[in-house]
């Protein structure tokens, strides 16, 4: 909950997706890399490449992660996230 409470404060509603009401859910992927940090970050179903790119900006912004951690060693992990762009 963290996570989208971040997204929520940084997301910024691109206005020509304002203007359009253009709405809909981006799916974007990432990798958490073995120092906790963000990398690798891709649109895999996209609305629009305006509502796209500020998705990916916001993702990028996030803040260090814990690593994952397998036979107690740290590895990257891949996430795949839906974020739901809507003018409501």
């Amino acid at each position: 909950s963290k996570m989208y409470e971040f997204i929520g404060k940084n997301f910024k509603y691109p206005a020509s997706c304002k203007a359009a009401n253009i709405q809909g859910k981006v799916y974007v992927v990432f990798v958490v890399n073995k120092k906790g940090k963000v990398e690798d970050v891709k649109v895999t179903q996209s609305v629009h490449p305006d509502l796209d790119a500020e998705v990916i900006r916001v993702v990028k912004k996030f803040p260090k992660w814990k690593p994952g951690k397998q036979d107690g060693k740290k590895v990257k992990v891949r996430y795949t996230l839906p974020i739901k762009c809507s003018l409501n």
